[in-house]
This record gives structure tokens, C-alpha cells and sequence, in this order.
């Protein structure tokens, strides 16, 4: 298989052999590919230079199997220029990236929902809110959207002033009907769905659903990023 001028980011990259580097990508058409970029470690390279987290790229490869050989890399602009207040928070998407979308898995719908984070890690005024809309469009990229229209039961709207348990295999139900799931208010719930936070205590509401939601297909397996930026939270918070 050949893949020409594919545009592309950066999601991490580590030493191979003495020279090359392996590197996970996500693609425009592609979903996330793992390359290995030969020789690149040598002083007479340049494109080690380019293979940065958060650097848009045109890239060419081919092979077959698991990993590919990178044939040709081209920049088409400067990296996202991260704060560094936030570098942990674009760390933690790339993670949940390489953790939850196989290799060679076709996810067009998330390369544009990819971008767009890191430009609100740069632009906005809080980046939880760029984290949660990321994270819900991540899971339904995935094939795990959370049902935030109508209850799971009864299929009746969800109403903004509703108190709801969220049941992470099915959807909401009406707090009344169950003791099970994780409690959260019509209001978060809408929140999520129209990607709209005013209010400090439905962003946190936001929050707990979706780390639930991916918590159970990351498989109690813990992000690194995660642990820091608790860590970072908990000396500094932000909401």
C-alpha cells in the first residue's frame, strides 16, 4: 500500500535502531498510522526537525503490515504554537488517541475535531470545555457517542431542569427510576450535546460522564497524562 501527500500531525514519536525514529501519526483519510522514518536521527537529516507533536504535515509512506517506511514529509505550516500552561492538556488528546483508535482504522470525522482542539488550546479562554467537546466527539467517532437527546427508556426529551442518571451502556434515565449510573442534570446534559458551557458546575458535570464514558473503553488502564495534569489541577484549578 502507498499513501501520497496525506496531511497528518504528529502524535509521538521515540528512538529505533541507531538512526531512525517510529512515529504515530493520524491522517486525514487514514486514521492513525505507525511509520518508521529511517536515517532521520543523522546529522544531515532534516526532517527529524519536522516530526513534532502538533506540526501539520503532507507525508508520503507505503509498505505492508503494521508499521509503514515514511517516504517523504512536507510542512504546510508552523506547529500549533501550545502554551505551555496547556501542553499537557494537547499530550493528554494525543494520548487518548494513540489508546483508543487502532492503527489502519479509516476515522475521517476525526482529524477536523483533532485540529480544532488544539487551536482552542491556543485561542480559548478555558480549555476544559475544548477537552470535553473533543472527548464526547471522539467517542462518537468511535463508535460510542453518548445518547445526550432523549431518555434511554422512555425516548422523551431530555429536559433542561431533568435530574438524570447517565447508565454508560445505555444512556439517561430519570433519577427516580434508578439508583445506578452516574447522576448529571438535563442541563449538562444539553450542555454536552450543543457543546455550549455558561455554567462552572455543568462543566464538571460534562467532565464526569465523558472521563466515565472513555474510562471504560481505555479499560482501567490509567493515562500518564491524566495523572499530571490531576496533579497540575489540584495545585492550581480551573474550575
Amino acid at each position: 500500500m502507498r499513501i501520497v501527500l496525506q496531511p497528518a500531525f504528529v502524535l509521538h514519536r521515540r528512538p529505533y535502531r541507531d538512526t531512525s525514529l517510529l512515529v504515530e501519526v493520524l491522517t486525514l483519510e487514514h486514521g492513525r498510522i505507525g511509520l518508521v522514518a529511517r536515517g532521520v536521527r543523522t546529522s544531515r537529516s532534516r526532517i527529524k526537525s519536522m516530526l513534532q507533536p502538533f506540526m501539520p504535515l503532507l507525508l508520503s509512506c507505503g509498505g505492508k503490515g503494521e508499521l509503514f517506511n515514511l517516504l517523504a514529509v512536507e510542512e504546510t505550516g508552523l506547529a500549533v504554537p501550545i502554551p505551555p500552561g496547556r501542553l499537557l492538556s494537547a499530550l493528554y488528546v494525543n494520548e487518548l488517541l494513540l489508546r483508543l483508535v487502532q492503527r489502519h482504522d479509516p476515522h475521517p470525522g476525526l482529524f477536523e475535531p483533532y485540529r480544532r482542539v488544539l487551536e482552542s488550546l491556543v485561542n480559548a479562554a478555558g480549555e476544559e470545555q475544548a477537552l470535553r467537546i473533543f472527548e464526547k466527539r471522539l467517542l462518537a467517532e468511535i463508535g460510542y457517542g453518548l445518547l445526550l437527546e432523549t431518555e434511554a427508556m422512555t425516548g422523551a426529551p431530555i429536559l433542561p431542569h431533568g435530574n438524570y442518571r447517565y447508565i454508560l451502556d445505555r444512556g439517561p434515565v430519570n433519577a427516580a427510576a434508578t439508583g445506578t449510573g452516574i447522576s448529571i442534570s438535563g442541563n449538562s446534559l444539553l450542555a454536552l450535546r450543543h457543546e455550549e458551557f455558561k455554567d462552572p458546575a455543568v462543566l464538571r458535570e460534562a467532565k464526569r460522564l465523558t472521563r466515565a464514558a472513555l474510562g471504560v473503553h481505555l479499560q482501567g488502564r490509567p493515562l500518564k497524562t491524566r495523572e499530571l495534569l490531576a496533579a497540575t489541577y489540584r495545585r492550581h484549578p480551573l474550575v
